[in-house]
Parts: C-alpha cells; structure tokens; sequence
C-alpha cells in the first residue's frame, strides 16, 4: 500500500523537495500552499496521485476543510508534515515590526496546531499514524535581528515536545525536524555566508530517511547538529558575545 502524505507549505523549497521525493515513492500526497497556480504547476510535474488546497495554514476552517477533503477521497494519511512558514528580519524598535511579529507566530506556530488538529481524533481511531513538525536550529537560541524567527520556532519545538508526550499513549509519533542552512527561497534571500548550506533535495531525502525510522529529533545537516548542541549548552555570557556579531536576517515581510 502506498504511503498518503499530507504536506503544507508545498508549493516552494523543503514542501516542494518532499513532495517531489515522496511521489517518486508512489506515495499519494495531499498539498497545501497559498497560491493554487504553483500548486497546479507541481501537480502535473508529480507522477502520483494528488490532491491540491489553497489554504492558509492560520485559518483553522480551511485548515479542516483541506483535511476532510483528503480523508474522503482517499482516507487517513500516515504522514502529516507541517511545513508551511515565513521568515523575515524584526526589532521591536520599530512599529512597524509588531505586525510582522504577530505573522509570522501565527503562520510558524499556530500554523502548525492548525494543520495538525483535524488529524489527531481519526489518528486515535486508527492507533497509527506520524506527525512531522519542521522547525529550525533557529529555535535553539535567540538569533538577533530575528526575534520572531527565532522565537517561532522555539515555541514550536516546546510544542511538538509536549505534543509527541501526548500522542505517545495512542502509538502516534512526532517528529520534529530542525535544519541548518537549506538552499530554498527563503535562503536565497539571505547576503551573508550560511555554513554548511544544504541543497534541498538532498535534504530531503535526509528529512524523510528520518521520518521513515520514526526519530523523534532530527538535525539536518549532519554538521548543524554539533553546532546546535554546543549553541544550546552555550553559557549565557559567551552566547551574548558571540552572538552580538552574527548576521543578521533582512527585514522582508
């Protein structure tokens, strides 16, 4: 039986690269994006079954339209991958800047439990299936010049820790996936030096290697995972000094 993959964010970058690996496995997959024509673009690119959704991953309704869509056409996924984000340069110093705050945790959090929320009760039903949640290394510690960045994606892997603890009992895993430089859209953007920059299929195959065996942490590439762990026992002093020197992200949204 094929594997049914439920992916956002799938019209660009890391959504794309999954969604192209996956059909390449025969999976059936269900994307979310924003922009229908970029979605119909790659749905005639995949030699799978697909179905497409115009969805903004902060409206919950939409969210659960999409997901019961799915599920009556072709039944309960296996995988979900929540993917969909934004990511732009803030400080709070600038008023202007709040807005963009309040985006990109609503898109990059909230986003996450939206896309999630219609697939917890049939998942209990079933006692199978996966929840994938993609955050960043960004989330380790406090970037600046990305405070709703960073902040983001922060919250979102305290929430999938909480969320993975929960969905244990009913045999339904969570994964969380926090990669290093990738080279997507989102990337490109970006005039400073990235260490270790990923091409994005290469990462995803590495996403979905991962996935696949059910691992609960997932740092891609395999480089960003030392540096994360020496980021997150980091003392404080030292995080500030170093830190204060880091490139900072342009202000884009």
């Amino acid at each position: 039986m094929p594997l049914k993959i439920f992916i956002t964010g799938a019209n660009s970058g890391i959504g794309e690269a999954l969604a192209t690996q996956y059909a390449k496995q025969g999976s059936i997959l269900g994307l979310v994006a924003r922009r229908k024509k970029e979605l119909l673009t790659l749905q005639k690119k995949l030699n799978t079954k697909v179905l497409i959704y115009a969805v903004d991953v902060t409206n919950i309704d939409q969210c659960r339209w999409a997901a019961e869509d799915f599920m009556a056409i072709h039944g309960i996924p296996d995988i979900i991958i929540a993917n969909a984000g934004i990511s732009s340069g803030t400080l709070t110093e600038n008023f202007s800047d709040i807005e963009t705050f309040k985006k990109i945790i609503n898109t990059n959090l909230n986003g996450v439990l939206n896309t999630f929320y219609p697939f917890i009760e049939p998942f209990k039903r079933k006692k199978q299936g996966q929840f994938v949640g993609i955050s960043s290394i960004a989330g380790i510690r406090g970037l600046p010049g990305a405070g709703a960045y960073s902040s983001s994606k922060a919250a979102l892997i305290n929430y999938l820790e909480s969320f993975r603890v929960e969905m244990a009992p009913y045999q339904i895993h969570v994964t969380t996936i926090a990669p290093g430089y990738i080279k997507t859209p989102m990337t490109d953007i970006n005039n400073y030096k990235m260490p270790f920059l990923m091409p994005v299929n290469k990462a995803a195959v590495a996403f979905i290697k991962g996935i696949h065996k059910k691992k609960k942490f997932i740092v891609v590439p395999w480089q960003m995972k030392i540096i994360s762990y020496f980021m997150h026992i980091l003392p404080i002093p030292l995080w500030d000094f170093f830190a204060k020197n880091a490139p900072r992200k342009k202000r884009n949204l």
